[in-house]
């Protein structure tokens, strides 16, 4: 069983996220269930909803994928940032022509602002501490007005349980490093909550942050 177990630990100390997803869209595979199907339409829905309603101008995504959820938007100008180099070439090409649209490796971050900067889907797939922290400070850094996440927002444990999967109450961190400037403005429940099936449901809400002003 302590074989077993170091065994584990090796495989996640040793776990990349960065190099998970860069070789998971060399495979061929996609953004997964979240960017497909029901769960894309709701946080289309959602998201154009917002973009409209609270004037959002510009929009930055760290974490970008294959495009597909991006196929559903309605944002007036938008940035995508992405790890693997395959995710962009696939964006760029299915988006060639679309001057609202452009699409950078996260290495190539030069500190651009937009009016709402967004994460979907990413959060839990942060495995690594560090990797976490620079995000978490990379997406707050660059909202002018707001910042949305799609994510769980519980520590460890929740199913389902893999390797590329570390659930955290990133809340916390934001109320640590970023409490002075934002606040929470709304939570959105998902509409089809996780259920055991990960086609069609997820364990991810949305979460609204504020700049607060004044």
């Amino acid at each position: 069983m302590k074989s077993v177990l170091t065994s584990i630990k090796r495989r996640v100390l040793s776990f990349s996220s960065e190099g998970y997803w860069s070789e998971r869209y060399q495979s061929g595979r996609n953004s997964g269930p979240g960017s497909y199907g029901n769960l894309a339409r709701f946080k289309a829905d959602v998201l154009n909803d917002l973009v409209k309603e609270r004037d959002v101008q510009s929009v930055i995504e760290f974490g970008c994928g294959d495009g597909n959820q991006l196929a559903l938007a309605q944002y007036p100008k938008y940035v995508g940032y992405d790890v693997s180099p395959i995710a962009v070439d696939m964006c760029r090409a299915m988006f060639a022509g679309d001057t609202s649209k452009e699409f950078h490796l996260v290495g190539e971050y030069d500190g651009r602002e937009a009016d709402l900067s967004m994460s979907l889907d990413v959060i839990y797939h942060l495995t690594e501490d560090r990797v976490f922290d620079a995000y978490m400070r990379r997406l707050f850094g660059a909202a002018l007005r707001y910042v949305v996440v799609y994510s769980s927002n519980q520590e460890q444990p929740i199913e389902p349980v893999s390797i590329h999967v570390r659930h955290r109450e990133f809340s916390k961190w934001v109320a640590r490093e970023a409490g002075d400037e934002w606040r929470l403005a709304e939570k959105i429940p998902n509409a089809f909550p996780y259920n055991g099936d990960n086609a069609a449901t997820s364990f991810a809400d949305f979460y609204v942050y504020e700049r607060v002003t004044g």
